[in-house]
């Protein structure tokens, strides 16, 4: 899973705390997930921010005590739709550059390359919203 989450530019430690609340029966402290995956707490925690930023954890406050449980929360396609709107951007940058393009072998490799990716995104989307309905 860090290797993974890693490929989507978030830090390969994000996704091993994710993987790790994903194999969990319920919430976890960041001792216990610091322990298990042999992080320091304090990376563990920037793991954990960063899982609930992209609303793929929620951490739970522990009356009388400043520590914390985390859990893992149905929210992957927010991920994916952030993923798509990189993507997205990436398709703008594409399609600017082929009138910066100096022949029209260049043009073409560039729109190809953008059709291809603006494809696959509409797929996902797609695929997004049939899950949701």
């Amino acid at each position: 899973m860090g290797d993974f989450l890693a490929s989507w530019n978030l830090p390969r430690a994000t996704g091993r705390v994710y993987g790790r609340l994903l194999l969990n029966a319920g919430p976890a402290s960041l001792d216990e997930l610091g322990e298990a995956l042999g992080l320091s707490k304090g990376a563990v925690s920037v793991a954990v921010r960063e899982l609930v930023s992209w609303g793929l954890a929620r951490t739970i406050p522990q009356p009388g005590s400043r520590r914390l449980l985390v859990e893992v929360v149905g929210g992957f396609e927010q991920l994916l739709a952030a993923s798509h709107e990189r993507t997205r951007a990436f398709v703008r940058v594409l399609r600017t550059g082929t009138t910066s393009a100096e022949d029209e072998r260049a043009q073409s490799r560039l729109t190809e390359v953008a059709d291809f990716f603006e494809s696959y995104v509409d797929a996902g989307e797609q695929m997004l919203r049939n899950r949701r309905s």
